[in-house]
């Protein structure tokens, strides 16, 4: 009977950590100079149907005495320009909660790019 009674808060708790996990903002730089590199087929449905994304989900260390991360777009197959025309960054709970338990050490990274047309 004990169980009974809190088996509706357990599941509505585990229901609202779930939303805020996956709760999230975006930030978009785009360029007004420039074509964006288009994408050979269109397989998107989203802001970048038409353009070729080079997306990067990962998770960087930043030392104590760092203050700052840099990531640095080369001249390759996914990039033949090394411009960018669009950035797009993903800030989600689920990051920000990392960031807070390893004292900003560790932070989760979601950055999708497209490069100009060369």
């Amino acid at each position: 009977m004990k169980f009974k009674n809190y088996l509706i808060p357990l599941v509505l708790l585990a229901f609202l950590v779930l939303l805020l996990f996956q709760s999230c903002y975006s930030v978009r730089l785009a360029s007004v100079e420039g074509t964006p590199n288009p994408a050979a087929p269109m397989v998107r449905d989203d802001y970048y149907r038409a353009m070729e994304v080079t997306e990067l989900d990962t998770v960087i260390t930043i030392g104590v005495e760092n203050k700052d991360f840099t990531y640095l777009i080369k001249v390759t197959d996914l990039c033949p320009t090394g411009k960018l025309h669009t950035v797009e960054y993903t800030n989600t709970f689920g990051a920000v909660v990392l960031s807070a338990i390893t004292f900003g050490r560790k932070r989760k990274v979601k950055i999708k790019y497209v490069c100009m047309k060369p």
